[in-house]
């Protein structure tokens, strides 16, 4: 286990640490999507935070409030996404390819 900490979008603030399993050299895209599918689970606060770049693909997103995130190159081909909070998200450059 390794702590990952997820900054704000507008600040270098922590948003959250999450607890995460993998490698300590693994790509950050894979930790960050490790740390947003933690957050969901944790029920933690992903309004503003900077996941750009995550690899969320079928990530389980539904009623997550990812108000304000920078979601930009992220990977979300296949994520479930109903009922998620997305307004004022920056999803430039995301994949949503399949996502629902």
């Amino acid at each position: 286990m390794m702590k990952f900490n997820v900054l704000k979008r507008f600040s270098s603030e922590v948003a959250f640490t999450a607890e995460i399993e993998c490698a300590e050299d693994a790509p950050t895209s894979i930790k960050m999507g490790l740390a947003a599918r933690w957050a969901i689970k944790s029920r933690a606060d992903l309004s503003r935070a900077d996941l750009g770049g995550a690899n969320l693909s079928g990530a389980y997103l539904s009623g997550a409030y990812l108000g304000g995130a920078n979601l930009s190159g992220a990977n979300l081909s296949g994520a479930y996404l109903s009922g998620a909070d997305l307004s004022r998200a920056d999803l430039g450059g995301a994949n949503l390819s399949g996502a629902y």
